[in-house]
């Protein structure tokens, strides 16, 4: 079932002009004019780190929560109960990050991925990219090089997203053993979020600012693209209402992405067919992850239209599509969730304007939410 646009949602002779602002700048991110640090203490300068707790001896604890500093070229360890006690550089502007088996970090930045030995807490490399044309390595929310960046189910390889600025994108193999580059397959415009199918048979990046998901098939590298545009792509670059982040259903390999707390894209990569199932939250929506139960957890970043759309949120949807809207204060990026799915834990850096930097420690059932200061624009996250 389609779900009719609400009112609100038909307004681009509304934001005309800040649309044609956008187009005319090149801004290839969420909103028409967005400039990195336009309502935000960052400038492009790596942000001060959040005050230390002690470290614990020896090995890293199981439980500790990891984050990617967008805002200070590192990753940071962080007690869920007292905070963060130590950080590892890995390279300019930290974006998205993942967690194998053996406990090694795969982190994106601008430079390459950063390979992070989390029990000792060490940089053991960084490999860098071979997509060509994408700059130096900078800060900012345009900046070039990784963006998603996922592992193979059997830990083999490493799928990172890399940004073109003004052009298409790529998916970078890496085999974790050699820590080599061994493939790049052409996607779409700024992968904001790379995810693999359970069986590892096929890769998926989602193209933010080409409104579509690139399907890439390991090996081969071969690639196809299904457009994921539920309020179509009217507005181009300048449009809000892109997708950000998926996730893969364990049920059946469908991937959700959520769009503004209205709509939850349901695309079967099989068939490049998507269906439209309606969500509550009313707000402008980023990072997406699934337990193991098939709980859907999404966060809100915003407004749009602060006359109409609802402030920061994190909803909780069941499988059966029930959600429960848990408010948060400020703007968030993405989420991890304890193995027990009791605690959710939500990144404040944000993409945009108007990062903090911490994590809100939300409690699923009674909706509780603390903060915790935790790292520098803190963007990608993993429970450890």
């Amino acid at each position: 079932m389609r779900w009719p646009a609400p009112r609100r949602r038909a307004l681009p002779t509304v934001r005309a002009s800040a649309v044609f602002a956008a187009v005319a700048l090149v801004v290839t991110g969420c909103s028409a004019g967005a400039v990195d640090g336009a309502a935000a203490p960052h400038d492009g300068a790596p942000s001060a780190a959040a005050k230390r707790v002690p470290a614990p001896s020896g090995r890293t604890p199981d439980g500790t929560l990891l984050v990617a500093d967008f805002g200070a070229d590192t990753v940071t360890f962080v007690d869920p109960a007292r905070g963060a006690f130590d950080s590892v550089g890995v390279g300019t502007a930290p974006y998205g990050l993942a967690v194998g088996d053996d406990g090694r970090a795969w982190v994106a930045t601008a430079e390459g991925v950063a390979v992070v030995d989390t029990a000792e807490r060490r940089r053991i490399t960084r490999i860098p990219y071979e997509t060509k044309g994408i700059g130096g390595p900078t800060h900012g929310e345009y900046r070039g090089g990784g963006m998603g960046i996922a592992l193979a189910p059997d830990g083999r390889q490493a799928y990172v997203g890399v940004n073109r600025p003004g052009g298409n994108g790529t998916v970078e193999t890496i085999d974790t053993r050699s820590l080599k580059v061994t493939g790049v397959a052409e996607v779409g415009r700024r992968p904001f979020d790379v995810d693999v199918a359970r069986d590892g048979h096929e890769v998926y990046a989602t193209d933010h600012a080409s409104f579509d998901v690139t399907v890439v098939t390991p090996g081969s590298l071969r690639t196809r693209r299904i457009e994921v545009a539920p309020y179509g792509t009217e507005g181009g670059l300048g449009s809000w209402l892109k997708p950000h982040y998926a996730a893969v259903r364990p049920a059946d390999g469908k991937l959700l992405l959520p769009f503004e707390g209205e709509r939850l894209a349901v695309v079967d990569p099989k068939t490049g067919r998507t269906r439209i199932e309606r969500m509550t939250a009313n707000t402008h929506q980023h990072g997406v992850t699934l337990t193991a139960d098939g709980t859907l957890f999404a966060v809100g970043t915003g407004p749009i239209d602060p006359s109409q759309d609802a402030g920061p949120s994190l909803t909780v949807r069941t499988p059966q599509g029930q959600e429960k809207v848990i408010p948060l204060d400020g703007p968030h990026e993405d989420v991890a969730v304890a193995p027990d799915g009791r605690t959710a834990y939500v990144t404040g850096g944000f993409t945009r304007d108007g990062y903090w930097n911490g994590i809100s420690v939300v409690d699923v059932h009674s909706g509780t939410v603390r903060r915790l200061a935790a790292g520098a624009r803190p963007l990608g996250i993993a429970i450890l």
